[in-house]
């Protein structure tokens, strides 16, 4: 049985995934925001609650959650609300846009959000809290860690492995069989030929560190 969801954040992000759980036949019971003053009041007829807190009045048997915050400019807060409800009870659902085409074999973890057009092949494992954005392609037999952000357009080749809190930017291409360690950044439009170590920055074609 579907729980009611509700959805943390009223920016840009959670915009985009009340647009699929709407169009998926989600009970959406409102929105969150971290600012106690912020404007947002509806969002596709969808009423803001108050702020992110307001949550806790709420049985966490009877609602589901949505992380909306995007991990641009925010992974911090996003990963930190992600685990701070958890270990308040709470679950999140898994958000998966109508268009998008995953593999039988597929294993999303806790919350992951897979966006319109994505397309991911098989033998392939997506971490908690992980968001595949808009046309990104995941080939077979990948690896993606917790707390990835997965751009708009990029590819993935296969057998890659991912780690933790990892951010592959815009239209970046990862070729098959590469290694990136956690913590590290892909920017926009790189093309990864080799492995990629924990806590860096790699840019450009072929990317290199910076």
């Amino acid at each position: 049985m579907r729980l009611p969801i509700i959805v943390l954040g009223g920016g840009g992000h959670s915009k985009v995934l009340m647009n699929t759980l709407l169009m998926t036949s989600f009970d959406v019971k409102g929105f969150t925001t971290p600012d106690s003053e912020d404007q947002m009041k509806i969002i596709f007829g969808v009423k803001r609650l108050g702020a992110d807190d307001i949550i806790r009045s709420f049985d966490p048997t009877q609602y589901k959650l949505v992380n909306g915050i995007g991990s641009i400019g925010y992974p911090g807060i996003r990963r930190e609300l992600f685990y701070s409800f958890k270990n308040s009870g709470y679950h999140f659902e898994n958000v998966i846009h109508p268009s998008a085409i995953l593999s039988k074999d597929t294993t999303l973890l806790e919350g992951v959000q897979v966006m319109a057009g994505v397309i991911v092949q098989p033998g392939c494992i997506v971490g908690a809290n992980t968001i595949i954005n808009t046309r990104a392609t995941i080939e077979h037999d990948c690896l993606i860690g917790d707390n990835v952000h997965i751009s708009p357009g990029a590819i993935i080749c296969g057998d890659v492995i991912i780690g933790d809190n990892v951010h592959v930017g815009a239209g970046a291409t990862v070729i098959q069989g590469i290694r990136i360690g956690k913590n590290s950044i892909i920017g926009a439009g790189s093309v990864v030929t080799r492995n990629v170590t924990e806590g860096v920055k790699v840019v450009g074609v072929p990317a290199k560190e910076v």
